[in-house]
């Protein structure tokens, strides 16, 4: 997997990914994955992220089932950023049962809510 080796990791052996729709060019979000977490995403063809909160993989939508299937990898011209398309089962990719995780927007030096929740974190969560 030398593919695996011109990639420039940070200090934690991290890249920041950042998920973007196939169809739409939404961007649903930004993660982060290790050489294990992008070689099995590979392997598999489902978006595998690593955890810093849990310090684990991540395979998106394993608790939720709200997959992410892999259509693209990109590598930036730096080497140390990826974008990956992907196919969102369930239309839900943030944790909070919204389409997607930027649904906070400045306004008048506010944040504002911009984007409804479509199911209840608990529904999907427990």
């Amino acid at each position: 997997m030398s593919w695996l080796e011109n990639i420039k990791w940070n200090d934690d052996g991290l890249i920041p990914v950042i998920t973007q729709e196939f169809n739409s060019k939404q961007v649903l979000t930004l993660a982060w994955m290790n050489k294990e977490s992008l070689a099995l995403s590979v392997e598999t063809g489902h978006a595998v992220y690593w955890s810093r909160s849990r310090q684990k993989l991540w395979h998106k939508g394993e608790e939720s089932g709200n997959q992410q299937i892999i259509k693209s990898i990109r590598l930036d011209c730096d080497n140390d950023a990826l974008l990956i398309e992907v196919e969102q089962k369930g239309g839900i990719a943030c944790h909070t049962g919204r389409h997607h995780c930027f649904y906070q927007q400045l306004q008048d030096g506010q944040w504002t809510t911009t984007e409804k929740v479509l199911k209840d974190p608990k529904e999907m969560y427990g």
